[in-house]
């Protein structure tokens, strides 16, 4: 019975050995794997996924095609001018224009036109549209720079995930690390009697346990990086480290932000209030393109024409009996040129109620863009009066979670030190154990929770984000 219950002891501390090394080698090959990885800044996360994120060069090319309009509008103020001839063959009988006579042979014939025309007066229509076309340039701007600023907040948010997650991770090493250390001491106790196997049991359920947050700690911080990597439009097997900034959070004090204040500050440059207000004026001039088809068009142009035709003949002045001689196609050219000039007036009278359509749907989209420029304002008033009360609140949490921290640690000392001395139990111990970690983790989280709350702040306030 002694000898299998030694065994048992034996076989026990083999396991707690054998938990503890391959522990232990796994942390010192994810160091070392992360020691020759590429390293990236905040700031190149940032470059990187502005250089490479597809919708973002999406909106750029809508910008490209918006200045194409508007350059296009301006150009139609130019006058047209346009150039037109023809060449034909006819076999059998014919009737040629420029001879104007029938034929019953071949006949080469050609012309050439030259026209040009030039809008006076239209409702002002072209002017309005050359604005309109302007302020959705602006819009389609604002929308870029609004996607560019959607992406860098977002990349901050994930970049602070990824440390966020790397601090866990480190504390949710050490606790296992820890919790290994404690199995040993536990084992080293059981085998000389000083401890059950009750207590035995415990320290091994606290290993198992920090070693699952471990791994837990891990496969979030694989995930944040995966969704940097993805935002950087970056191959996610190619693997790189972040690099984390010098925060100093030490010394916080509350913020004395006032919501109203950075609203105001934030109506001036913040790119979905621009683009609702570039579209509401874009609609204003829909409005006045629109009620341009009322007034009369008046144009002026001009054109220039000739021609040739091989039936073509003139008489001999002199012959007798009467001759005809086809006429060289240099005097027709000269003979058959034409030029005109002349103005032409349109005056709508009635098109089927179809340009007083086209200005009742113009208006009801102004007034639908007013109402969405209203809307874009009470939104960002919203979130930013959601965005200072975020703020503040990770102060507090960020405050209270140094305080229990250091509440835990103290907790945690007294018990370990009566722990040594038997005078606490494994499970108190473990307890205790158990509420320090909580406390380191919502530390951290805290911590990273208070500078992306602060980033946001300083978003909306137009500054740079950086660290």
């Amino acid at each position: 019975m002694i000898l299998k219950q030694h065994m048992n002891i034996t076989s026990t501390t083999r396991v707690s050995f054998a938990r503890i090394l391959p522990l232990s080698l796994f942390f010192m090959l994810t160091a070392l794997a992360s020691f020759a990885q590429e390293k990236i800044s905040l700031e190149q996360a940032i470059d990187l996924a502005l250089q490479n994120n597809i919708q973002l060069k999406q909106a750029k090319f809508n910008v490209a095609i918006s200045e194409e309009n508007l350059k296009q509008s301006k150009w139609n103020l130019t006058p047209s001018l346009n150039a037109s001839s023809n060449y034909n063959y006819s076999l059998g009988r014919t009737f040629d224009q420029l001879s104007g006579q029938p034929f019953d042979q071949s006949i080469t014939s050609a012309n050439g036109n030259l026209n040009s025309s030039v809008l006076l007066f239209q409702g002002f229509q072209r002017m309005n549209q050359i604005l309109q076309n302007k302020y959705s340039l602006d819009a389609d701007k604002s929308n870029a720079q609004k996607a560019k600023n959607d992406l860098t907040l977002n990349v901050v948010n994930t970049y602070l995930q990824v440390l966020n997650a790397q601090d866990l991770t480190t504390a949710a090493r050490q606790q296992a690390e820890f919790a290994a250390l404690q199995l040993e001491r536990e084992q080293q106790l059981f085998d000389v009697g000083n401890k059950t196997l009750a207590d035995l049991s415990q320290a091994k359920a606290q290993l198992a346990t920090a070693e699952l947050n471990f791994t837990n700690a891990q496969n979030q911080l694989d995930l944040a990086y995966l969704n940097l990597a993805q935002l950087m439009e970056r191959n996610p097997s190619d693997k790189f480290e972040v690099v984390k900034p010098a925060i100093n959070l030490v010394n916080i004090t509350e913020s004395n932000y006032v919501a109203n204040d950075v609203f105001q500050s934030a109506l001036a440059n913040y790119p979905d209030v621009k683009v609702a207000e570039f579209n509401k004026l874009a609609a204003q001039k829909a409005v006045a393109v629109a009620r341009g088809s009322f007034y009369p068009r008046l144009s002026f142009g001009g054109n220039l024409s000739t021609g040739y035709s091989s039936g073509r003949q003139r008489f001999i002045v002199g012959s007798n009996p009467p001759q005809f001689e086809k006429i060289p196609w240099r005097d027709q050219l000269t003979d058959n040129y034409n030029r005109g000039l002349g103005f032409n007036l349109s005056i709508p009278i009635w098109n089927g109620y179809q340009t007083r359509s086209l200005v009742n749907r113009a208006k009801i989209n102004y007034l639908n863009a007013s109402l969405s420029e209203q809307l874009a304002k009470n939104n960002l008033n919203k979130i930013i009066n959601q965005a200072v009360y975020d703020l503040k609140a990770a102060e507090k949490r960020y405050q209270s979670t140094q305080s229990a921290l250091t509440s835990s640690e103290d907790a945690f000392e007294v018990i370990q030190q009566r722990y040594q001395v038997g005078l606490v139990n494994s499970l108190d111990f473990n307890q205790a154990q158990i509420n320090l970690n909580r406390a380191q983790f919502d530390l951290i989280q805290a911590k990273y929770e208070w500078i992306f709350r602060s980033k946001v702040i300083d978003f909306y306030l137009g500054k740079p984000i950086n660290f």
